[in-house]
């Protein structure tokens, strides 16, 4: 292959990988010295012209001339005979300049430079790639679903990049088709080899966060700021917002009219249900708020300990919980606290029966299912309809029908 050739073959990348000349020059420079020391030992006496835009090159290899004896040559030294082949009047210690011939150095030499070319631009790709991307972490980024597996969705993007959104990164509810656009934010990028691997996520609290910057002009401007966001993925999240400038109200203004504001954020959520409270330093209000909409009585604070003791009256126990426990477990994660509901006034009949006491004949888990909505005693328990049971906890009907009959027994026995 010719010099012009082979250098037009090379030159077709950097069409194909919008690379600039002078990091394509120095990448071909690197290709050709790496293969003339493989064949000669050492690079340092040989001058490479290249010229990517006529498609041209030349190698120049640069020796001293050294008398016919002298048998133990060495790469820089050419032998006065062979000297004189290329000019007649060369004399001993003059210089020789000689143009080397790609094909000179072999067809496999000429293959390999191909192969190293190639994953050196591969290698700059990436490179590049890894940096755009490390950029971009914590921002929101959209692509297209290119193929779904049980595990991970692949997607690309509109320079052909590949992004990967694991099945614990979407949210329950997501469901995707080839060609489906998906947002989500940039959370990781990890080199697997030589080639970035770049991870998005749809769960991340930050990517709620990002919504509200992209969806709620005040929050962008800065007028309106977000000082915590705590999430259960496709189910419940909380939003503390807050604002330096009185005359703004950071929750009207994150709502919206009749909801018209977050709306888009939930649709896009899964329809997570997302409670946005007024920020503040006041801790007992800021518990109060973070366990709206239940209406607390009055909070104990352990601040060393970092705990609150929260008494609500009985009909408002079931609301700070939450279907699950969920409104009172992100309550604990937005304030910082572990919060313990205590029912107000709430004395326990004669004949009742705390609930631990049956932890030999029913699991600590499913003890727990219960307290999460405030039942916490044998006939809190008795007193309540099987089929709103159900739904109020994370426990099937068969559990449930079993805690029951165990329940009954005590006191018939």
């Amino acid at each position: 292959m010719e010099n012009i050739a082979l250098i037009e073959s090379f030159s077709e990348f950097k069409d194909d990988k919008l690379i600039d000349r002078v990091t394509l020059m120095a990448i071909l420079e690197d290709v050709f010295r790496n293969a003339l020391k493989k064949k000669y030992g050492s690079d340092d006496n040989f001058d490479i012209i290249i010229n990517p835009d006529k498609g041209d090159m030349e190698i120049w290899r640069r020796r001293i001339v050294v008398a016919d004896d002298d048998l133990d040559l060495e790469n820089e030294e050419i032998t006065l005979t062979e000297a004189r082949k290329i000019e007649p009047d060369f004399e001993i210690g003059e210089e020789v300049s000689e143009e080397v011939k790609l094909i000179d150095l072999g067809r496999r030499a000429i293959l390999a430079l191909r192969q190293n070319l190639i994953s050196k631009i591969h290698e700059h790709d990436n490179t590049n790639l890894y940096k755009q991307f490390k950029d971009l972490i914590g921002e929101i980024y959209t692509a297209e679903v290119h193929h779904v597996r049980p595990r991970v969705v692949i997607l690309v993007d509109d320079e052909g990049n590949e992004i990967v959104l694991p099945k614990e990164k979407q949210i329950p509810s997501d469901f995707f088709r080839k060609g489906d656009n998906v947002k989500g934010i940039i959370e990781s990028v990890e080199l697997k080899g030589n080639k970035p691997q770049i991870i998005m996520s749809r769960t991340a609290p930050s990517f709620l966060e990002k919504l509200f910057e992209q969806e709620i002009p005040e929050v962008f401007d800065g007028l309106i700021m977000i000082k915590n966001v705590v999430r259960i993925p496709g189910e419940k999240a909380k939003v503390a917002v807050d604002s330096y400038d009185d005359r703004i109200d950071p929750v009207g203004a994150c709502v919206g009219m009749k909801g018209s504001r977050i709306h888009g954020i939930v649709r896009e959520l899964g329809n997570e249900n997302i409670d946005v409270i007024n920020y503040t330093t006041n801790m007992q209000l800021y518990i109060t708020r973070a366990l709206s909409p239940a209406k607390v009585s009055s909070i104990k604070i352990d601040e060393e300990n970092k705990r609150a003791e929260v008494f609500l009256k009985l009909e408002e126990v079931s609301k700070a919980i939450g279907r699950g426990g969920h409104n009172i477990k992100l309550a604990g994660q937005l304030t910082g606290y572990e919060l313990d509901v205590i029912r107000e006034g709430a004395a326990v009949e004669e004949d009742d029966v705390e609930l631990t006491e049956f932890s030999d004949e029913i699991d600590g888990w499913v003890i727990d299912e219960f307290a999460k909505i405030g039942l916490d005693t044998a006939r809190s328990i008795l007193k309540q309809d099987v089929a709103d049971l159900v739904r109020r906890t994370d426990l099937e009907e068969e559990t449930i029908l079993e805690v029951i009959k165990i329940l009954k027994e005590e006191f018939e026995d």
